[in-house]
């Protein structure tokens, strides 16, 4: 099963696999809490791409196309897919907009290749 969840919220043994998917790690979260697996930071949006956006909802499709075409090619996807592939996983993140992030693109896009 496939999940994204804040790293605010409680680790669960149903997480499965946790992968956090920041550049940074989330403020005031300690490692121990977190219960992180791999943190893929070359699995996050350019810092360039995360400035453009600015959790600003009404880019958010223009985001996800382009954060798409940032992972096209990624060294790390192959990795991604295979941790699902494994059992379940949940991509881990910090923002404060649960609707409007990267872990909701990554998500729709690795469940498009089951």
């Amino acid at each position: 099963m496939l999940n994204i969840k804040r790293a605010y919220e409680e680790a669960a043994s149903s997480d499965g696999t946790r992968v956090l998917v920041d550049r940074v790690w989330p403020r005031g979260v300690s490692k121990e809490k977190a219960r992180i697996d791999w943190w893929a930071k070359e699995l996050a949006p350019s810092a360039e791409l995360r400035k453009w956006f600015g959790h600003d909802p009404e880019k958010f499709h223009e985001f996800a196309v382009r954060y798409r075409r940032e992972l096209e090619g990624n060294d790390a996807m192959p990795k991604l897919e295979g941790l699902l592939q494994d059992g379940d996983l949940t991509l881990v993140y910090g923002a404060k907009d649960e609707e409007h992030n990267q872990a909701v693109v990554l998500k729709e896009l690795l469940a498009g290749k089951d």
